[in-house]
Formats: C-alpha cells, sequence, structure tokens
C-alpha cells in the first residue's frame, strides 16, 4: 500500500469505555530505525509483518505520504535489530463509529497510561462524528507520535496530561 495518509488523532477519556464497544483488538509491536528524512517503521499484528516508510508531514501532521509492504516474520525479526530501543509495545482497539473506525492504541511499557485514538480520513476537511470516549484532538503534537513516544516514553511527561485523560 503507498498513497496519501490522513489522520486525525485525539487524546481517549479514561474509563476504558471503547473496550465494550470494539469490534475487534490486537497486540502490536513496533520499532523505529533513524533516519533522518522519512520514518522507517517495523510492525508486526496479528501474526504478519511490515516494512513502513512514512514522509514528514507540511500541514501540522495532518497528512504524510506512505509506503506499506508485507514482509516476513523473519525478515521483521532482522530489522528489529536495526530499531532503535525501546520497542513500541501496545493493543489497539477497532471501534466503527459513523460511518469511521476509530483506532485506539492503549500503550504498555515506558507509555502505559497513554490512550490515543486515530480516524483516517479521505479528504482533509471530511467532516466526521467522534464516540463519546474521544478528548482533545493532538493532531500534530509530536509528544503523541509513536515515534516520539519511543524516544521521549510517556512516563517522562504523563503529568502534562489533564488526569481525565491517563489510564491507571
Amino acid at each position: 500500500m503507498s498513497g496519501l495518509e490522513i489522520e486525525r488523532k485525539f487524546l481517549v477519556k479514561r474509563g476504558g469505555a471503547y473496550k465494550r464497544v470494539a469490534t475487534s483488538n490486537s497486540h502490536i509491536r513496533q520499532g523505529y530505525i533513524l533516519c533522518q528524512n522519512a520514518t522507517v517503521r517495523v510492525r508486526t499484528r496479528d501474526g504478519k509483518a511490515y516494512l513502513t516508510i512514512k514522509s514528514h508531514s507540511h500541514d501540522g501532521g495532518l497528512s504524510r505520504y506512505e509506503f506499506e509492504k508485507e514482509i516476513t516474520q523473519e525478515e521483521a525479526s532482522h530489522l528489529f535489530q536495526l530499531c532503535a530501543q525501546p520497542i513500541i509495545d501496545k493493543h489497539r482497539w477497532l471501534v466503527p463509529f459513523a460511518g469511521h473506525t476509530f483506532e485506539v492504541d492503549e500503550f504498555h511499557g515506558e507509555n502505559n497510561g497513554l490512550v490515543v485514538a486515530e480516524v483516517e480520513l479521505h479528504d482533509k476537511a471530511e467532516t466526521y462524528e467522534k464516540p463519546d470516549f474521544i478528548g482533545p484532538e493532538v493532531t500534530g503534537d509530536f509528544h503523541f507520535s509513536n515515534s516520539s513516544l519511543r524516544a521521549l516514553p510517556f512516563c517522562k511527561w504523563s503529568n502534562e496530561v489533564p488526569a481525565e485523560y491517563r489510564e491507571g
């Protein structure tokens, strides 16, 4: 898959309401190979593995070019050895709502307590409804990007997030 990725990101209210309406969840591990001109990610999810390259955003984090290719588990295992530590560990919950699917990421390890949701859009101006568990938008805030969470984990700045959006 390749093309323009358009998505908005939000904090999620504590309490786990998204779990009660999710249609599925999966465990994700992802690592980042350090690169100046793009984000290079290795991910395993549901027994599959992927290599993803994303351009930097030029519109405040709303959109960017994305290239993704499925790779073998063995290839992923080798590529994880090239990734900067720590590896991001999370569960992703899929929540369909009003014609869109919200991907809710519940982080573990040094990012424990952080839960964010993303919704992918077809167009920057596309309208969408938000479920009640969705909080303030954090699209473009580098603190909440997965690659930034690797370098500066949530445990080091969680007090900057209102308590109603911190689990645990």
